[in-house]
């Protein structure tokens, strides 16, 4: 095992301290500390939530060694302006919006293990407002180059945006909004703008960016990695917006309808949905970026985890019935064994591909969580994790390991 730098791995001891004095040992220099530092599981889940075997301080441990090896390979400082980054080398471009809105939901949950979380923060809000959209500039550009210059139009992703947002409202629930940056009311401005122009006003699902407008080709397509629930939750918090219930409430809709029409023994969702002006239904084929838009493929593999998260920190009997129906399916499907779990299913379960990439078992361990007899399988899937390391050339799978990793290990909050 390489040896680690002192700095997050010293913190690890105050994982055992009380509450009271960890807040404080991350309170120095009179700056306010976080409120819900990595580790103190303010915000408890649902009733009969599982967690891995083991105490509470050794799964943070594991945690906490697994984003210091992601931060030391995705988080970067390129281009000046005191911008951080987190680059995306298995992604078209090098630096993606969705990488973006990843970074800063794992570092404002990880704030309190990492005494850097809030400057890494704030160098990502430099990065946001440093490359607006050029349709709506209160939502982000989805990719830049090699010189940090959007692409592309420089039109948005809904899935980045998405992950800004609830990232800015962490920060705030974390540190307050009255410092460098207005998180809350950078927030705000953010969800209002994801209502204006990445939510389609006649089905209250989301639409895939800002580029898509109202009557164009793609006005009628979704994807089902975007369809994240917790977040609809926070924005109906944050903003007092009925219209965030009603979201939640279409997309909890759709969620069910496509598991019993079209995946009644699996649960498993399509990357795409096209029609969902009239019956929503899987792609078939090709819509947007491979013939496998219909399948449980390289978007739809982030569901369980998704699904899951509102599950377990809601307990919403919906968002539980989604995550069991997942859950049950795969342990049946691998017989118990995470090693089987392919690349990719087809919705009625036939496997795609073999191998075994983090962005598919990891996800499937958050679902576990809801099985209240499943504790060997969701054992087996957090070995599956701690035996799986992060690979700098693949920010996806990584990035998708350390979040189900933080959810895991009862450390995922709703602000």
């Amino acid at each position: 095992m390489r040896r680690r730098s002192g700095t997050l791995l010293g913190l690890m001891g105050l994982l055992a301290l009380p509450l009271t004095a960890m807040t404080a040992a991350h309170a120095g220099n009179g700056a306010r500390g976080p409120a819900v530092p990595f580790g103190s599981r303010l915000k408890p889940y649902a009733a009969g939530v599982l967690t891995p075997s083991g105490s509470r301080a050794a799964l943070d441990r594991k945690v906490i060694e697994r984003y210091e090896d992601w931060k030391a390979a995705f988080v970067r400082q390129n281009c000046g302006n005191g911008w951080y980054q987190v680059i995306s080398p298995d992604a078209d471009h090098p630096y993606v919006a969705e990488a973006q809105g990843y970074g800063m939901v794992i570092t404002a949950t990880m704030a309190g293990a990492d005494p850097d979380a809030r400057k890494v923060f704030d160098g990502l809000v430099r990065w946001v407002a440093a490359h607006p959209s050029s349709i709506n500039p209160d939502l982000l550009a989805a990719e830049q180059d090699d010189e940090c210059t959007s692409v592309n139009g420089g039109d948005s992703a809904t899935d980045g945006d998405l992950d800004v947002a609830y990232g800015l409202l962490l920060a705030d629930a974390q540190w307050g909004s009255d410092g460098t940056h207005d998180y809350k009311g950078l927030a705000l401005k953010h969800i209002a703008a994801v209502k204006k122009d990445e939510l389609d006003p006649r089905t209250l699902l989301l639409t895939l960016g800002d580029w898509v407008g109202r009557d164009g080709p793609y006005s009628s397509l979704s994807r089902t990695s975007d369809w994240m629930i917790d977040h609809f939750r926070a924005f109906r918090t944050a903003t007092g917006d009925t219209t965030w219930d009603s979201v939640r409430h279409a997309h909890q809709t759709q969620l069910s309808r496509l598991q019993s029409t079209y995946a009644a023994g699996t649960g498993l969702l399509p990357d795409f949905v096209v029609d969902t002006a009239t019956e929503p239904k899987p792609a078939p084929g090709r819509v947007l970026e491979h013939a496998r838009d219909g399948s449980f493929w390289w978007n739809a593999c982030r569901t369980p985890w998704r699904i899951g998260a509102d599950a377990v920190t809601s307990g919403d009997p919906r968002s539980l019935a989604a995550a069991r129906k997942l859950n049950r399916w795969i342990v049946s499907e691998t017989g118990g064994d995470p090693d089987r779990i392919a690349t990719g299913y087809e919705l009625d379960g036939t496997p795609i591909s073999s191998g075994s990439h983090a962005a598919f078992f990891a996800p499937f361990a958050v679902a576990a969580m809801t099985d209240p007899d499943g504790q060997a399988w969701l054992d087996a899937l957090w070995k599956k994790m701690l035996d799986t390391p992060v690979d700098p050339s693949g920010y996806f799978s990584a990035s998708i390991q350390l979040q189900a990793m933080i959810t895991v290990s009862g450390n995922h909050w709703v602000p």
